[in-house]
């Protein structure tokens, strides 16, 4: 490569949110090159995050509902065992799959790939040096987009070890199912990897400061959760904060406070899950002038994701927002079709969230006690599993769907869902208000029957009950 390398537009990083931007990028007829630091494409959620977890996720429930729930239907398996070399193979395998599928997509668009690390070096220029050498190489680009996602948030006192405290990343990739695994933060990392380990045997206990888990989900909905992890085997100390740790042979000795005092707790292994932080350091914002929050190190943009440096753009896990991988990806659409002078933007009033927990919780819009909170009008309509057909079938009948819509226009504002699919089905609830729903018109969308997804239509045919009497 020619040490002046001109392109239209240089990504650093190729995660969701690069690899999604490059190939439209090549789709709009620009000449694109993705900078990846690591060995393979994809970023943390295809290497390290969302792929290898849901690999995971997957596995363990094969093996609980094989050692739990197949008598119910008639199948004999006698006794059922795990085996964990196996299941991290074939969650390699997965990633391997995936990882690889990027790099064709971006090859068959003819993007450039360049593995090494990228620093900004003023203007429109960035500096890299690739894997396995020492001198940098300069390219040059009408515009620039960073897209370096996060990392996990190191608590003080709590220090990754990569053996008794660890991160997400040595979470995905025990050898050995823990005794007892403690988990600091209540949030869907910390649950989702909880359910994986205690689906294969572990005692799991879940440490969160606040009153509740899972705190952004509405409060309905978290409660219900809470309630169902429970009664799988959950151990959850809420109000409870670790004030230190230490190795003692092969256990971690956490030291607790609780609201009646301080008390220690030993476990095999310790994941800290308390959150996540942009990935910045040594991309040379500072020099290059990219204005950051000095509260949180997010880059700030505008809605095209600009930063306050011309040329130069952000997205996903640097700015400002949930940190979704289909968040980053969206960003990365729009940041591009507006660098090529078309119309792009998103919108961030109809981003689903979702927690792989089982049953799956999902959500999009306004939580119930936000719309109290902003002081509008609501109806309330919900419907359980229990009474659907389909849940009946498959013996699926914890939770319930919970549909918030205008009191007095009957748009949709907000739907929540804990039970079987809910990852799929919030899908149709996104749509709905990306086009300005109301209730009436999922009420009167004719579903499929048996479905899951009759859950929603009658949830949303309950809203009637309270809009025929709001104010």
């Amino acid at each position: 490569m020619a040490t002046k390398e001109t392109y239209d537009l240089i990504i650093i990083g190729s995660g969701p949110g690069g690899y999604v931007a490059a190939v439209r990028a090549a789709q709009l007829g620009l000449k694109t090159v993705c900078i990846e630091k690591a060995s393979r494409l994809g970023g943390v959620c295809l290497n390290v995050g969302c792929i290898p977890s849901k690999a995971l996720l997957d596995s363990s429930e094969y093996f609980h509902l094989a050692a739990e729930h197949f008598a119910d239907h008639g199948i004999k398996t006698g006794k059922v065992a795990i085996d964990l070399a196996k299941m991290m193979a074939r969650k390699n395998n997965v990633v391997e799959e995936l990882t690889g599928n990027v790099r064709k997509l971006l090859e068959g668009n003819r993007v450039d790939i360049i593995h090494g690390t990228a620093r900004l070096a003023g203007g429109q220029s960035v500096t890299v040096v690739k894997a396995g050498q020492k001198k940098a190489v300069s390219l040059t680009a009408a515009n620039i987009l960073l897209a370096t996602g996060s990392a996990p948030i190191t608590v003080p006192g709590l220090e990754f070890d990569g053996e008794g405290i660890v991160d997400s990343t040595d979470a995905l990739a025990f050898d050995a199912v823990p005794k007892h695994l403690g988990i600091v933060g209540g949030g869907y990392i910390g649950l989702e990897l909880g359910s994986v380990w205690l689906r294969l045997g572990a005692k799991v206990t879940v440490i969160e400061m606040l009153p509740k888990i899972a705190a952004g989900l509405d409060g309905q909905v978290g409660r219900a959760l809470e309630r169902i992890l429970k009664k799988q085997g959950f151990n959850f100390m809420v109000k409870t904060k670790v004030v230190g740790a230490k190795k003692s042979g092969k256990s971690i000795r956490v030291t607790l406070e609780t609201g009646t005092g301080q008390e220690t707790v030993s476990f095999d292994k310790l994941l800290v899950a308390v959150g996540r932080r942009p990935l910045t350091q040594g991309l040379g914002l500072e020099e290059a002038g990219v204005e950051t929050d000095p509260a949180t190190g997010q880059i700030r943009v505008d809605a095209a994701n600009r930063t306050n440096v011309s040329g130069i753009y952000a997205i996903g896990d640097l700015t400002p927002g949930p940190m979704l991988a289909h968040k980053a990806s969206a960003e990365g659409i729009t940041a591009v079709e507006c660098m090529a002078g078309h119309a792009g933007e998103v919108n961030y009033d109809a981003i689903p969230s979702v927690v792989y927990t089982w049953p799956e919780v999902a959500g999009v819009g306004l939580t119930e006690e936000k719309v109290k909170e902003m002081g509008i009008p609501y109806c309330v309509g919900s419907f359980p599993f229990s009474g659907t057909g389909r849940a009946r079938c498959m013996g699926e009948k914890d939770g319930f769907v919970k549909l918030i819509a205008h009191g007095k226009t009957d748009r949709v504002l907000g739907v929540h869902i804990i039970g079987p699919r809910a990852a799929d089905m919030i899908a149709e609830c996104v749509l709905a208000m990306e086009f300005g729903a109301s209730s009436e018109d999922i009420a009167r969308t004719i579903h499929g029957h048996p479905t899951f997804s009759e859950a929603l239509q009658e949830a949303a045919m309950a809203v009637r009950k309270c809009s025929i009497y709001a104010s």
